[in-house]
């Protein structure tokens, strides 16, 4: 009986172990819409794990075999019909723009997209700076914008990367 009580113990003590090491923090989700006279369209996940949040996402309706600007931008509104609603990329810790994963870049600088030969992009990526919990680096409320050319990394504040091609309110789920 004392040995069955002490494995019982053990058992509830290693699964309450494995319920606190769950690498899935809170989440957000977009759904990227066409601005006007674009066909590009999508949808996009955020979620926390640890310090970083993990970007997922599906793109179609792009030029078929280019590269694209993505970014997250200041605000959640994408009513002006070419995104520029959304206003300038998302900068809480006021860095200059760059490429994602180097010392100085905004938290709104994503990975750059890549079309394949049919138009479409995937993103999977972990980026750091920004949260998806709550606090000013929060992605949630933000926009999110996929625009018409390639980012340079390089001019500031934008990376020349073009019009805005879709645009979403990124929101909690």
């Amino acid at each position: 009986m004392k040995t069955t009580t002490i494995l019982v113990a053990g058992v509830a003590v290693f699964l309450a172990a494995c319920q606190s090491m769950s690498t899935d923090g809170p989440k957000a989700s977009a759904v990227l819409e066409p601005t006007k006279g674009s066909t590009v369209r999508g949808n996009a996940s955020f979620t926390q794990v640890g310090n970083q949040v993990r970007v997922t996402a599906n793109i179609s309706g792009l030029k078929p075999s280019s590269e694209f600007g993505f970014h997250i931008h200041e605000a959640g509104d994408c009513s002006s019909g070419d995104g520029m609603s959304a206003k300038g990329h998302f900068n809480p810790q006021n860095k200059p723009h760059g490429r994602a994963g180097t010392p100085e870049h905004h938290g709104g600088d994503l990975p750059s997209l890549t079309s394949d030969a049919a138009g479409n992009a995937t993103v999977n990526a972990l980026v750091d700076v920004v949260t998806v919990t709550p606090g000013p680096n929060s992605v949630v409320g933000r926009g999110l914008i996929v625009h018409a050319q390639a980012d340079d990394y390089k001019t500031q504040p934008t990376g020349n990367a073009g019009a805005r091609s879709a645009c979403a309110v990124i929101r909690a789920s």
